[in-house]
């Protein structure tokens, strides 16, 4: 009797309250379940292992062939997601509107150069008191050359009949709007640059011109980073773009 009523003493002095042992024994409970079903399909992954390496003649041929069609159905299914094709039209700048018959391994190509002709300089409206041509002339040099890199890592699209490729939209990029650019302008640039090493790029007689023709090119080039975006099937691609260069 006394030690009942010092237990029942000691609790209400100490305010403790009786630990419930409820969500205890549901975990140790659910770990065991999980344990039981894991034995469970092991041990009947190795009995139907044993039991296939009983079985001998025609039985075996059976069971064989079953296997392999369901691996070459498998592969097949996987194959054909990969291989599906999707028709989008875009629009190539100083060119026409265009079909291109696409697949997932053209839309990670064209995803890639989305990346690439979006997240530049290049992309990027040159105020005529702001910023460097020079800046913006580097850019433009390694978005060429990422862009011949990443169609040399890729493998080529087969192309459907009167459709175009991601590819080829990538090589107009480069030799319709890069290229013209960069082999006009770049040389005299540095030309300028060697011979007023201390001048500002703002002394440079043809700043004026080389930046008027420099928007035309930016406007192409973000074009052209919309149409890849369309190829990759992004969603608001042109909204992405403009918060970046707001």
């Amino acid at each position: 009797m006394t030690n009942l009523t010092t237990n029942s003493t000691d609790n209400s002095t100490t305010g403790s309250t009786p630990v419930s042992t409820t969500p205890v024994r549901r975990m140790l409970g659910g770990r065991t379940m999980r344990l039981l079903v894991a034995m469970v399909i092991g041990a009947l992954t190795g009995l139907a292992v044993f039991a296939v390496t009983q079985i001998t003649g025609r039985n075996l041929f059976i069971i064989t062939g079953a296997v392999a069609g369901a691996v070459a159905v498998t592969v097949f299914q996987l194959y054909g997601r990969a291989a599906r094709l999707s028709e989008v039209k875009v629009t190539v700048p100083q060119l026409s509107e265009f079909t291109f018959v696409v697949n997932n391994d053209a839309r990670q190509v064209a995803w890639h150069l989305f990346v690439e002709t979006a997240t530049r300089v290049s992309t990027q409206p040159l105020a005529p008191d702001e910023g460097l041509i020079r800046e913006a002339m580097n850019s433009l040099y390694s978005l060429f050359g990422t862009t011949r890199d990443i169609l040399k890592e890729s493998r080529p699209s087969v192309a459907a009949t009167g459709a175009q490729t991601v590819e080829s939209m990538a090589l107009a990029m480069l030799n319709q709007e890069l290229r013209p650019f960069l082999s006009g302008w770049h040389p005299r640039l540095r030309e300028f640059e060697t011979a007023h090493p201390d001048d500002p790029e703002s002394a440079w007689p043809d700043n004026a011109a080389c930046r008027a023709e420099l928007r035309t090119v930016q406007r192409h080039i973000h074009a052209y980073a919309l149409g890849f975006a369309r190829l990759a099937g992004v969603h608001d691609a042109d909204t992405l773009i403009s918060s970046r260069n707001s």
